[in-house]
């Protein structure tokens, strides 16, 4: 009879260094292609929702003018920090009169990054009752001197295709939530920051916005080559 050869003993053989090193190389290479493709898609989501949100907050302020003789709001409720923010209370109110501040989706911009000084833990302005809950501003800065359509009737704006309705505060700056040169800081202010905002004609765009290195931009009308101004003349 033929003899029977022993069983070949199952041998398994462990990952070696090399082999672990080259895994994580692998992985990090992957995370270094798909990390950014990720952050710009979920940075596109962001804006897509911050441009439907000023176009329903548009489409407000014009039912709100077409409730009150074709005239916006004119920033008579002037709680602090100013009626530019609590002109959000006052087209609320015509759906829901007397209702308190409250944090309406349509009003919070999702990259809202709010705004204290260099500070990089600002409270976001759409968790703020001090700012209504709102990320966005009316085009109403009504201090002496300053370009803006509060009171206006729309019917008198001479270019309501260029003419600023409501924006993001980063537009009041200029900054930008989501195209920043300064990463999470919010300062220092800088020419030709994107911000997205919302004209009286009802179109909606992120565009640069006009900074001459000293003052703000809500405070004039851009140089020319600009596509947006503030004042409706």
């Amino acid at each position: 009879m033929k003899p029977v050869a022993p069983p070949t003993p199952n041998r398994r053989r462990g990952v070696t260094q090399t082999e672990v090193l080259v895994i994580c190389a692998l992985v990090l290479l992957l995370l270094s292609l798909f990390w950014p493709l990720g952050t710009r898609l979920r940075e596109r989501s962001r804006e897509m929702v911050c441009h439907t949100n000023l176009k329903q907050v548009a489409a407000a302020l014009k039912f709100y003018a077409g409730n009150h003789q074709d005239t916006l709001p004119a920033m008579t409720y002037n709680k602090p920090p100013g009626g530019w923010w609590w002109y959000k209370e006052q087209i609320r109110g015509e759906t829901r009169p007397n209702s308190p501040p409250s944090r309406d989706k349509i009003f919070a911009c999702p990259s809202d990054r709010g705004y204290e000084g260099l500070s990089d833990e600002a409270v976001p302005f759409c968790e703020s009752a001090k700012h209504a809950y709102n990320s966005y501003v009316f085009n109403g800065v009504n201090l002496p001197g300053l370009p803006n359509i509060a009171g206006r009737k729309v019917g008198s704006i001479r270019q309501p295709d260029r003419t600023l309705l409501v924006m993001e505060w980063t537009a009041h700056a200029p900054l930008s939530w989501h195209k920043s040169r300064t990463g999470r800081r919010n300062a220092p202010f800088y020419n030709n920051a994107e911000s997205v905002v919302a004209f009286v004609d009802g179109h909606v765009k992120r565009i640069p916005i006009y900074y001459d290195g000293m003052n703000p931009a809500y405070t004039r009308d851009p140089i020319p080559g600009y596509e947006y101004k503030f004042s409706g003349d």
